[in-house]
């Protein structure tokens, strides 16, 4: 009886009413909106409650710093409304171009009566719809896997975080940020599944109960997975017929940004030995095949070379046709496939994470990195191997902190795109091969 008094008291401060717990019953699962995470019994307390297995504040900290609360907001803004125009749309706050991606846009008969567009990239963005699992996760009687099987979303499992990430991040079958959408305004997308986990204002406390409950893979898995999980999706969308361009080129979405768009004043061209390629040629961005030619190295030098054989040959395609092109992508596409098959079952030893960082910074240092996108995959990269090693404790505190501050560095080479010195960075990365001896 206690408990259910508690449930009951749990649901009236969240607003969750009768014909709202009727409606979870039956029918396919709804959207609630965030008002039902935010009472202060639940997630929207407004300090950290001491004793409680969370810290009560997730929805706070969502409102407050996640750019993800905000989404939804840039379409109103004059930036938003600059990029509508330049596309032909009237208003981006109500085109489905925009909102896809910039709020929880699902249909108008699985919205709850309190849901809003208004509120963004809100918790059942990521979460999924709460109407089947928020009665029995209030209670706190339910288990972590009694709420999956209602329908709740596997967040912390690198596989589907990263499915669910590239759905917005990189895009999808049924929504893309093309180059038409870039050349509006749309900054360009980058993705790295580790780092990008890591920049989000974290809603959660990873202590012994989170651990009881929760897989909490390390940083190596989860980079190595968000890069196969890329390379897998950019190749799927690339030999797609419905994100293919009219022209006799690939959508250009795919190549290289910074290989067209640099100043005109600073030749920057050098060559690089996994493309083959001549000076003047448009460039495919490989920046995640080149991540996981350096991955596969560590865990099968065979599909390491395949991969290379299979990269080369489409830069060479690139140059003679469109249909020499797709053929070659596909080709890629199936090795990238068998590489995400080996990652996702295999266990990182800690002498593969030093091999996978060595091999990395080794490309720096020879300059492999000319080209923006693959030099800020890369320092990413380098980023969570350390933090992988660090865990580990494989490093003295002393040297830990020497890669930590070196690894600083790099990133402030790459603060701004614009600016980008390929050589500046192959020096960097020097200096952090000697913090790591």
């Amino acid at each position: 009886l206690r408990g259910m008094s508690v449930a009951l008291c749990l649901l009236l401060s969240l607003g969750v009413n009768t014909a709202s717990a009727e409606e979870s019953m039956d029918g396919p699962p709804k959207y609630l909106g965030v008002v039902t995470c935010a009472g202060s019994t639940c997630h929207g307390a407004g300090h950290p409650v001491g004793d409680a297995r969370i810290s009560q504040t997730e929805f706070l900290s969502w409102h407050r710093d996640d750019a993800h609360s905000k989404a939804y907001r840039v379409l109103i803004e004059d930036k938003g409304q600059r990029i509508a125009r330049n596309l032909g749309i009237d208003n981006a706050a109500s085109a489905p171009e925009c909102l896809t991606c910039h709020a929880t846009y699902v249909p108008a008969d699985v919205r709850g009566k309190r849901f809003q567009l208004s509120d963004g990239v809100s918790c059942e963005s990521c979460h999924g719809p709460a109407s089947k699992w928020l009665g029995q996760h209030v209670t706190g009687e339910a288990s972590r896997e009694d709420n999956i099987k209602a329908g709740m979303y596997r967040t912390e499992e690198p596989v589907a975080r990263a499915t669910l990430c590239l759905s917005c991040q990189l895009g999808t079958q049924d929504k893309f940020a093309n180059h038409r959408l870039m050349g509006a305004g749309h900054p360009r997308l980058s993705f790295e599944l580790d780092t990008y986990t890591l920049l989000q204002p974290a809603h959660y406390r990873v202590d012994a109960d989170y651990r009881e409950r929760k897989h909490l893979a390390p940083h190596v898995q989860v980079w190595a997975i968000g890069q196969t999980s890329a390379a897998a999706r950019t190749f799927d969308l690339f030999t797609s017929e419905k994100w293919a361009s009219k022209g006799p080129l690939p959508e250009f979405a795919f190549f290289d940004c910074h290989a067209c768009h640099h100043p005109m004043s600073e030749p920057r061209w050098a060559p690089r030995e996994t493309t083959g390629l001549p000076p003047g040629v448009p460039r495919i961005n490989d920046a995640h095949v080149l991540m996981l030619l350096y991955l596969t190295k560590a865990i099968e030098p065979a599909l390491s070379e395949d991969l290379h054989k299979s990269l080369l040959a489409l830069h060479k395609a690139s140059t003679e046709s469109r249909e020499a092109t797709m053929s070659a992508a596909t080709a890629l596409k199936e090795v990238v496939k068998k590489v995400q098959d080996k990652v996702r079952a295999h266990s990182f030893s800690d002498a593969e994470t030093v091999t996978i960082l060595d091999s990395l910074v080794k490309g720096g240092v020879a300059g492999d990195y000319r080209d923006f996108a693959a030099a800020e995959q890369a320092v990413m990269g380098v980023h969570a191997l350390a933090d992988s090693l660090t865990d580990a404790k494989h490093w003295s505190e002393s040297q830990a902190g020497a890669i930590a501050a070196q690894i600083k560095v790099l990133y402030t080479v790459l603060a701004d795109q614009n600016a980008y010195q390929p050589a500046r960075f192959s020096g960097e990365m020097q200096n952090l091969a000697a913090a790591l001896k």
